[in-house]
């Protein structure tokens, strides 16, 4: 999608991951090392590095520095707040409300590598809140648009 000699975004597939796990399936990370090295024909390994992440199911546009002092920046960038990550959900059943916030707190199961509603904060849960608008809509599903305060898996 776009290439300079700083960064690299790339629109990823749903079902694709970010980042290797223990499948050792196919990831964005190890496509575009590939890429860089056929291109400029670089030998051996390349410096990427990974701005942000979206979930396997997901797809979407995904960062990828080239170099480290690219990535230092963007990730000051992303902790001040300074860069916007949108997303757009499409979903069958219709908001209670048009517009609003949702918080609540997750619960991570590290053995499932799933995260659950919890309660309360006991158990390790974290607070988790997004804002959302409908922004279009069809005969059978809800265009939303989410914008997340907190990342959490």
């Amino acid at each position: 999608l776009y290439e300079d000699n700083h960064l690299i975004a790339v629109n990823k597939p749903n079902g694709m991951l970010v980042q290797g796990d223990e499948t050792g399936d196919e990831t964005i990370l190890g496509a575009v090392e590939d890429y860089i090295r056929k291109k400029y024909k670089k030998p051996g390994k390349v410096f990427t590095g990974l701005v942000h992440r979206i979930d396997r199911p997901v797809s979407g546009v995904v960062l990828v520095a080239r170099t480290s002092k690219a990535l230092s920046r963007m990730n000051e960038l992303l902790r001040n707040r300074e860069i916007k990550r949108e997303y757009w959900a499409i979903v069958k059943e219709k908001p209670e409300k048009l517009k609003g916030t949702l918080e609540n707190y997750l619960r991570k199961d590290e053995k499932q590598n799933k995260s659950f509603v919890a309660e309360t904060q006991k158990n390790n849960a974290k607070l988790a809140r997004l804002d959302y608008e409908v922004i279009g809509r069809s005969t059978s599903f809800y265009l939303i648009k989410v914008n997340l305060e907190t990342g959490r898996h």
